[in-house]
């Protein structure tokens, strides 16, 4: 079962929201909140798994709520306004219902969170020997696909898809955010280096004007809020001493 609160200030909206997800056999409705005020207090007494939360709300709008959580659980937003979509997926949203949604609208958002959740949701388990897995299966072209994490070189987030760029081999796309990858990889091996990527670390040969040169026509831009984290990788594996 996956664990979920809804959030939205209008009451009807509410009340079909929460309909809607009792009404899904996988989704467990852990809470209904008339505002992100009140939601904040839920995710700091329960494990949540997803969020349906509206955008337009007063006081404290959804996706600043959303952009203020340290750990977030998955994220469907729920709001009349289309213009809020590329917002809503450069924070990683798993999906946006745009009003007024009908069962079936929600339904299909549901089911990415589901796959989201059983692929990518759950902390990385030991094998029998006990090491960690060095590998993930991707859902892409409708088939499971292998992918070692050794092979990676990077991964670039494009909406609501990831395309996991392998040396030697061609591209995997697949529907899932990049939030939801970055959780099943070892952050020893794995960085985010900018909202739209993640590289592997081990890969890193070439860094220059805050660029991770892979080859001449291929390079991922380092973000400023992601730089900090990057330039202490670089201090440490350094043999410069400041």
């Amino acid at each position: 079962m996956i664990s979920c609160i809804a959030i939205d200030d209008e009451p009807l909206a509410l009340r079909k929201l929460g309909d809607y997800i009792k009404r899904t056999p996988f989704l467990q409705l852990e809470s209904s909140c008339s505002s992100a005020l009140e939601a904040m207090q839920v995710l700091s007494e329960k494990e949540i798994d997803l969020m349906f939360i509206d955008i337009n709300m007063p006081d404290l709008s959804g996706m600043d709520f959303v952009k203020s959580l340290v750990r977030k659980p998955m994220i469907i937003f729920t709001t009349a306004y289309s213009e809020f979509a590329l917002e809503g997926f450069k924070v990683d949203a798993t999906d946006y219902l745009l009003k007024p949604f009908n069962y079936q609208d929600f339904l299909h958002a549901a089911e990415k969170a589901r796959l989201q959740h059983e692929l990518f949701s759950r902390p990385l388990n030991r094998d029998e020997e006990g090491e960690t897995p060095d590998r993930l299966f991707v859902r892409a072209d409708y088939k499971m696909i292998r992918i070692d994490f050794r092979d990676i070189l990077y991964i670039e987030g494009q909406s609501e898809y990831a395309r996991i760029f392998r040396e030697n081999q061609p591209p995997v796309m697949t529907l899932l955010s990049l939030k939801a990858i970055e959780d099943r990889l070892p952050t020893n091996r794995f960085m985010r280096v900018h909202r739209s990527y993640i590289v592997h670390l081990d890969k890193v040969k070439e860094v220059a004007r805050n660029r991770i040169i892979f080859a001449p026509d291929t390079y991922i831009p380092v973000g400023d809020q992601y730089k900090d984290n990057f330039n202490r990788f670089l201090d440490t594996n350094s043999l410069i001493k400041k």
